[in-house]
């Protein structure tokens, strides 16, 4: 599958050497040879169809350039039928699941073109000056025109023989000398900003990345051009394409088997070229594989013994609580372990120690609150296993046992000194600082108010006295690239969030309201404006090595565990490099190509909002969702994963979709993936529907343009839209699963049922006076009164509906109760009566002045 030249070259070569067969390709071809097919016309090479071979007469299976079952295709399942006679001829190394074959020729030739090449030499058969060439292509792609390291002299020595046979140098140059396409061109330049290099083993890898909405031919070649550009030892280039992560390997030293590391993740190929095909997962996973396996199979793992700590600071089980704290003092550590004939029988914490003694129980041994459970590791424990501990069970502390002795300890500072330390998993960038890096600092100039420049640079001068890193994240650096106005700030600290939030708030006079369990804070300033601020902690990772920790280790991790990559930008506020934008996951480029991708091919399990946020953010932006995305959303459908959801959660999504500055787009959206469902299975995405929602936004259009101090609440609006077509039964269902409660809960099934009748009402009636309008809709809350509007096909009532709210509703008599009292009326019930009826009588015209309402006062009042 995937046939190149030599895979080609080598299926003509074998033709040759069995008369009676035929050629047959079970995958596509690259594009090279279909343009060497149109050119030559193919007329010595005759390459059947499938469809034209009958297998049930196939006696023998000639296999030529792999050994894997898995490149064979749909002819992958004649390798086991009884009775075929399976002959295989390749320069591939073994490899776990290769065919075990009647007949394999093997040799670690550079192309596998060059063993047929012999054997068709040896053989005497003769060859054409066409036939040479395209025998002599195979050789001259797979050696990289003798320059790869995996070249070896019988490849020479093959090439030599074919250019004496009448072999064509021009056509195999021409051929060969692929043309880059402007699409080619933007994914180099991609490859080469993207490009980190990792030291594993004293070996520079270089990683890197990018993406296309299409799948774009001839990608291996732009690895080995960025290869020969930057004269790299390894590398690897991995790009989003049609749904599947295509990643090509390419080494020029033997230390380094890139097609051993890319087998393990279902690929092939040789030490020096390799490919492997990912589907059903983002670049980040695919990213994340690599670099795990590269770990595993080159990256060094010290052993517990390497990095422990010794000799090991210890108490006995009877040392009382007051001893303890000044062993934990006088060394400076936060845990000890309580050692009892060198066996750990418990651990004791620092705060634990602090908080007995606050109690007055500093005499008690520490036996009494020592904690056991908790687990040891052996010298000969590779550092995995330690992280593990750490970082999955969160044990701060661990002891390191051996024949039953405790002879070391390992710590989580010592961890994050070997993770910050260790080459392996610290990517330098390939280009400068410069070339790479983006500072968007004359961008926050550009855009941004002078309270909040200042705000921004005052947070980075916080973070800069405190020792640590700040960032600011998410939507506000998106819609800052994007020329929208965003002034919502979150701040991302690695170090102390809350103690960062505290001193920040300090300098404004400001309030803190911390959450000391999620590390996180609101900053609230005298005029009442708020920052988030979270903390970024190495706690993040969530199982051991799931991605390799970097110089800016914690702010990655922290970024990794968003929704979408446009949402994983993230720009340093510190004073040396404020501005400097950091993108780990091509943030910046799916905003250039306004795409929305997951991170993760379990998000929307992990979180079905995403879902919700996905389509609004999708519609917001005039963006598309990437094919994967899309994929991985109607997964979540069909799985119907929304039933999880509470019903506050999912209303609190609807609110935010049902507040966007025009909401239809996107239920119109949600309606063609199938989600309206999540809020009942009964709505539909009807002419209905569109109409009502059409009207509600120009209802909502016309109030705002009146500009009245009474504002609605949009979401509310909508929603009844949206549910406008449920019975009343259904309504409540809704109502129920959103978790409605309370006054909406009411608005929503009395305010609206009432408002139905009312509807009725003025729809029938010919002629009505105003005091009948007002009368039928004095009761109902001005979104039910907008609902009405929109809902309403009868222009009569919505006139009547209008009129109430812009007139009728503002009607008030000129006398008041002071008045009735100067006219002698004792204050009561009979108040309302009388300044109701004036109401009445003054919308209908019956009255116009204040002498008209003395008058009919003072008659209300006879009779």
């Amino acid at each position: 599958m995937n046939a190149d030249f030599d895979a080609l070259s080598s299926a003509f070569a074998a033709s040759k050497l069995y008369p009676d067969a035929v050629i047959v390709l079970p995958g596509s071809q690259e594009r090279g040879l279909r343009e060497f097919f149109l050119r030559s016309g193919g007329y010595f090479i005759d390459v059947k169809k499938m469809k034209d071979v009958d297998l049930d007469r196939l006696k023998r299976l000639v296999i030529v350039d792999t050994k894997q079952k898995g490149r064979l295709g749909p002819l992958a399942e004649l390798v086991d039928r009884p009775g075929i006679e399976l002959h295989v001829f390749d320069h591939h190394p073994s490899a776990p699941g290769d065919i075990e074959a009647a007949q394999t020729v093997f040799r670690p030739v550079g192309a596998n073109v060059t063993i047929m090449v012999d054997l068709l030499r040896d053989k005497g058969l003769p060859i054409g000056p066409d036939e040479a060439t395209f025998l002599a292509l195979g050789i001259y792609e797979d050696t990289g025109s003798f320059t790869f390291n995996s070249t070896t002299p019988d490849d020479l020595r093959a090439a030599a023989w074919l250019l004496e046979k009448g072999a064509d140098l021009k056509t195999i140059s021409e051929l060969l000398g692929h043309r880059f396409t402007p699409e080619h061109v933007g994914l180099l330049d991609d490859l080469l900003s993207t490009a980190a290099t990792y030291t594993m083993a004293g070996i520079p890898i270089t990683v890197a990345k990018t993406s296309s909405p299409n799948y774009v031919e001839d990608f291996a070649v732009l690895a080995h051009e960025l290869m020969d550009m930057e004269k790299l030892p390894v590398v690897f280039a991995l790009a989003l394409m049609a749904e599947q992560v295509l990643i090509v390997g390419r080494s020029r030293i033997d230390a380094v088997d890139v097609g051993k590391v890319l087998r393990a993740l279902g690929g092939g190929g040789h030490p020096m070229a390799a490919s492997a095909s990912l589907k059903g997962v983002t670049l980040a996973e695919a990213e994340e594989m690599l670099v795990s396996e590269l770990q595993r199979q080159i990256g060094t793992q010290p052993k517990v013994r390497d990095i422990m700590s010794r000799p090991v600071i210890s108490v006995g089980p009877g040392t009382p609580l007051y001893e303890v704290h000044d062993v934990l003092t006088r060394y400076g550590i936060s845990v000890v372990p309580v050692v009892q004939e060198g066996k750990v029988i418990g651990l004791i914490s620092r705060r634990t120690v602090e908080k007995a003694i606050y109690h007055g129980l500093a005499k008690l041994p520490v036996t009494e609150y020592m904690g056991t459970d908790f687990q040891v590791v052996g010298p000969e424990d590779t550092f995995d296993r330690v992280q593990e501990l750490i970082i999955e069970n969160r044990q701060r502390f661990v002891p390191v046992v051996s024949n039953g002795r405790v002879t070391g300890v390992i710590t989580r500072t010592d961890l994050l000194q070997i993770l910050g330390g260790d080459p392996s998993r610290q990517p330098e960038p390939l280009l400068s600082a410069r070339e790479q890096r983006r500072n968007i600092s004359s961008l926050l100039r550009e855009k941004l108010p002078g309270h909040l420049l200042d705000l921004l640079r005052t947070a980075g001068e916080v973070a800069e006295q405190m020792g640590c890193q700040v960032y600011v994240v998410g939507g506000f650096v998106r819609d800052l690239l994007l020329r929208r106005q965003n002034y919502d700030i979150d701040l991302v600290v690695e170090g102390d969030g809350i103690a960062f939030a505290e001193r920040f708030a300090e300098r404004y006079g400001g309030k803190v309201r911390a959450h000391e369990k999620f590390g996180t804070a609101v900053v609230i300033l005298p005029d009442g404006f708020k920052v988030d601020v979270a903390t970024a902690r190495l706690e993040y990772y969530e199982y051991p090595a799931a991605m390799p920790t970097v110089a800016l280790s914690s702010i990655k991790l922290d970024l990794f565990r968003r929704d979408f990559t446009i949402n994983t930008l993230a720009v340093k506020l510190n004073p040396k490099e404020f501005g400097l934008m950091i993108d780990f996951f091509g943030g910046q480029r799916d905003i250039k190509d306004r795409i929305i991708r997951v991170l993760h091919s379990l998000s929307f399990v992990e979180d079905p909002t995403r879902v919700f946020r996905a389509v609004r953010f999708e519609q917001r932006f005039g963006f598309r969702i990437g094919k994967h995305t899309l994929r991985l959303i109607k997964n979540a459908v069909s799985l119907d994963i929304f039933s999880r959801l509470s019903g506050k959660r999912l209303l609190t999504e609807l609110r935010l979709i049902l507040e966007e500055q025009d909401p239809r787009p996107v239920i119109r959206r949600m309606a063609q993936l199938d989600l309206l469902r999540a809020v009942h299975p009964a709505i539909r995405y009807t002419t209905r529907l569109r109409k009502v929602l059409n009207r509600t936004y120009d209802v909502l259009t016309w109030y705002e343009l009146l500009y009245r101090t009474e504002r609605p609440e949009k979401w509310m609006v909508y929603l009844m839209a949206l549910l406008s077509q449920l019975k009343k039964g259904q309504l409540k269902e809704a109502l129920d699963r959103l978790g409605l409660s309370g006054r909406r809960y009411v608005i929503f099934t009395e305010g609206v049922f009432s408002g139905l009748a009312a509807l009725d009402y003025l729809t029938k009636k010919i002629s009505l006076r105003p005091s009948q309008v007002f009368l039928s809709l004095r009761e109902l809350k001005l979104e039910v009164l907008l609902h009405l509007m929109a809902r309403t096909d009868s222009e009569q009532a919505r006139h009547r509906i209008s009129r109430f709210i812009t007139e009728f509703r503002r009607v008030r008599p000129i006398l008041s109760g002071k008045d009735l009292k100067a006219l002698g009326l004792e204050p009561g019930p009979v108040f309302r009566q009388i300044l109701e009826r004036l109401r009445l009588e003054r919308l209908d015209g019956m009255i116009k002045t204040r002498t008209d309402e003395i008058s009919l006062a003072r008659s209300y009042l006879k009779a």
